[in-house]
């Protein structure tokens, strides 16, 4: 039987963090449990309202946020509130299908638009590898906000 799986990031500010990957992966930032978001509203508004109505100390209104796959194919992914900063290379990283099917200059042009997307969200590029047939397509490293290791791919 197989399983579905929830990626988890430690995190410094769950709730921006949330936002970028929701924006670099196409997925959203969930209402609160029980409610529905009005078109426009923002998400974390309607988070803050609800830890507000249901007691929660402001201090811990982000301690912990989501992001989710509209369409529900991909793994959510949860963002927790830790005291540490991130100290070492992550063992474990994302790698974001940015340009699925394409090959050569043309699947290197797509990289480097959505590179650059993602750069004007808060990531940072950190090196290109560029296409070496047969063992690799090309792919392009980069880090998240908080500093988070991922490949465009």
């Amino acid at each position: 039987m197989s399983r579905t799986i929830q990626v988890t990031f430690d995190a410094h500010d769950p709730q921006s963090l949330s936002r970028f990957w929701a924006e670099a992966m196409g997925y959203r930032n969930p209402p609160p449990p029980g409610r529905e978001l009005e078109p426009g509203q923002d998400p974390f508004d309607a988070w803050h309202a609800f830890l507000a109505e249901v007691g929660v100390p402001e201090s811990e209104w982000n301690s912990a946020s989501a992001a989710e796959d509209p369409d529900g194919d991909g793994p959510r992914l949860f963002f927790q509130r830790v005291p540490e900063g991130k100290s070492a290379k992550n063992r474990v990283h994302l790698d974001v299908r940015a340009a699925p099917g394409l090959e050569g200059e043309e699947r290197m042009a797509a990289l480097e638009a959505e590179c650059e997307r993602l750069v004007a969200l808060g990531a940072a590029r950190v090196e290109r590898h560029e296409p070496s047939p047969p063992m690799t397509a090309g792919h392009i490293v980069m880090t998240d906000p908080e500093g988070n290791e991922f490949c465009l791919d």
